[in-house]
């Protein structure tokens, strides 16, 4: 088939369209693609679980310079090793990072803050193609609260921040349009994996689909076993002839009529209710008590070829599958397995780990004092540490 029969069948990822009234570019068409897509992951075990661990081997040990990861680089108190263990798990989820830095009066960088990436977005682009600013809402979707009230997505609550450009003739022209340093909002360095100016997606994008089916999979495991129907079988038994029976002082009493099969439902439901009997009292029946055993519907096992395909696909699109391997039985699990695993998934990450050195490269060299003098801002790979051989004191 041709490539623009294809094109009819297939969609763009993500959808950008111009909001004239918040002059922002939107990520994705209801401008909540990362919200969406994040909550889509934490909602999959699997896919949660590939995207810890793609996090994690990002972030590796931190820092190799030890003295760099201790520096403070903020008010508050965060170390560079903070700002970074928060820009890999932007990175792991959207291929993408933001850093605010704020400057003195001599335009001279002096402190770093972490952005989450779901929070910016892109201006309009000028004549000459150039996104001057970045558009930063707390929260896109507008249900956030401060003091008890939502931050809606209006333009007065969005802050726009020049793009990051640490000439000193720029921010010094910067500083006096913005009427001074304390009103100066700083700048914003935005990097994304997909191009300059260019809303990313991250490795989950390929198999959003799965995550969800993940989702609904574990759905409806856990209602097979809270709702589904487990008696063990029915008992049938004939009615007593008496319809009411008498108390002490000889006054007759009507025996309650049986509240009937359907309020009993809820009774026969879910695992604490398992294996339970279902007695069925019949008007005139003078056979003996009669048990018919019940075959349930175990509908756990309708699923099964799903469940294993969506898993196989979620750790192949996060290049794990030395990991699914293990998982599934394929190979043992030993330390030389998982050494050859941290090594082979070392190199799977080296890109973004590259993109993350390069990004905070250049912003210290730019910073108000030496704070790395080896300039050197590669990360300890993540390492696969055997367990200590317990030593022989009778040897």
């Amino acid at each position: 088939m041709k490539v623009k029969e294809l094109r009819k069948k297939s969609s763009v990822r993500v959808d950008i369209r111009y909001l004239q009234q918040l002059g922002i570019q939107s990520y994705g068409d209801d401008n909540l693609y990362p919200q969406t897509v994040r909550n889509i992951i934490a909602a999959s075990s699997t896919g949660s679980e590939c995207a810890d661990r793609f996090a994690d081997f990002i972030e590796g040990n931190g820092f190799r310079e030890v003295s760099f990861s201790e520096y403070v680089v903020n008010r508050k108190g965060d170390t560079a090793d903070d700002i970074h263990s928060l820009v890999c798990r932007d990175m792991a989820d959207f291929n993408g990072i933001a850093l605010h830095v704020n400057y003195n009066i001599l335009g001279q960088i002096v402190e770093l803050q972490h952005i989450p990436f779901e929070n910016c977005r892109l201006v309009e682009e000028d004549d000459n193609g150039y996104v001057s600013k970045i558009a930063v809402h707390p929260d896109w979707s507008g249900t956030k609260t401060r003091k008890g009230k939502k931050i809606r997505v209006e333009k007065e609550n969005i802050d726009y921040i020049d793009v990051f450009n640490p000439l000193k003739s720029v921010v010094l022209a910067q500083i006096e349009a913005a009427g001074g340093i304390e009103y100066y909002k700083g700048q914003v360095l935005w990097v994304s994996m997909a191009g300059k100016q260019t809303y990313p997606v991250g490795k989950s994008d390929r198999v959003i689909t799965e995550m969800s089916t993940d989702e609904g999979l574990s759905n409806v495991k856990f209602r097979n076993v809270r709702n589904n129907f487990l008696p063990s079988g029915m008992v049938v038994t004939k009615k007593g002839s008496d319809s009411v029976r008498y108390d002490e002082k000889g006054n007759a009493i009507k025996i309650p009529e049986d509240d009937g099969f359907s309020d009993s439902l809820v009774k026969l439901q879910g695992d604490t209710n398992s294996l339970k009997l279902i007695e069925v009292t019949l008007e005139n029946d003078e056979e003996m008590p009669v048990f018919i055993p019940f075959t349930t519907q175990n509908y756990d096992k309708e699923f099964t070829v799903t469940d294993a395909s969506v898993v196989e696909r979620i750790y192949s699109a996060y290049g794990q599958e030395p990991w699914y391997c293990i998982r599934i039985g394929k190979v043992g699990f030993s330390g030389d397995i998982l050494e050859d695993a941290f090594e082979y998934y070392n190199s799977i990450v080296s890109k973004q780990q590259r993109l993350i050195e390069r990004t905070f490269d250049r912003i210290f060299r730019y910073w108000f004092e030496v704070a790395n003098p080896s300039m050197d801002f590669s990360v300890q790979p993540l390492k696969y540490v055997r367990n200590a051989e317990v030593p022989d004191n009778n040897a």
